[in-house]
């Protein structure tokens, strides 16, 4: 069974003493990540970003799925501090919804390397952990607290894939009478102006209080 990066030494005890610590090697990665996406970061990029040899990364660590556990958990630090724990648990949800959604926005390669991590890391669990001390007066299941906390994670998820995405294709050069339904809706005339609504607040709330209160 593979161990976790977390429960191995910093630093290999074979070889030449080691010129580098982990946090500079995942530090090197990050900034690789944020500037070029996740797929330019390599063993052999990070190590030429740091002026060694490839083979030297290995004293610290056994593959790049270490690197992106090292990176996804360093990155999850980034989330304290947490908000505090208040009396409106789903307030603060929504806060911490709201910085997490900040985070995958300064490191966009993060939605696609969170969901492949091996491990949890030091900082994951720390989240983890004080989104289930603010959710300790919500009288459900620890069950349905986790399965709330992991859905808010897919909906966060999801909102900062679609801002990366940018605006969806629109239909030119389609014959959209093959598809009435469709064509009546993109054609209707839009309603009159209405106060702006905040889809992330609004999807987050829904998805916490049907979970948490409206299963109850």
């Amino acid at each position: 069974m593979t161990t976790s990066i977390w429960s191995r030494p910093a630093k290999g005890s074979r070889g030449p003493a080691p010129s580098h610590s982990r946090d500079e090697i995942v530090a090197a990665a990050i900034a690789m990540a944020d500037a070029d996406g996740i797929g330019a970061v390599s063993m052999r990029a990070v190590a030429g970003a740091l002026g060694t040899g490839a083979g030297s990364l290995y004293r610290y660590l056994s593959s790049r799925d270490d690197l992106l556990d090292l990176m996804a958990d360093h990155a999850t630090g980034e989330l304290r501090p947490y908000p505090e724990i208040a009396p409106d648990w789903l307030g603060t949800m929504l806060e911490i919804a709201r910085g997490q959604l900040g985070l995958y926005r300064r490191h966009r390669w993060l939605v696609d390397v969170l969901p492949r991590t091996t491990a949890l890391g030091p900082q994951s669990l720390a989240w983890f952990d004080h989104c289930l001390a603010v959710l300790r007066p919500v009288p459900a299941t620890t069950a349905a607290k986790f399965e709330a906390i992991a859905m808010m994670i897919g909906v966060v998820s999801l909102f900062a894939r679609s801002e990366a995405a940018g605006p969806p294709a629109g239909f030119g050069g389609i014959d959209m009478t093959a598809y009435p339904n469709l064509l009546e809706a993109v054609s209707t005339p839009p309603a009159p102006a209405a106060p702006q609504r905040d889809l992330f607040e609004a999807t987050v709330r829904s998805v916490l209080t049907g979970l948490l209160v409206d299963a109850g």
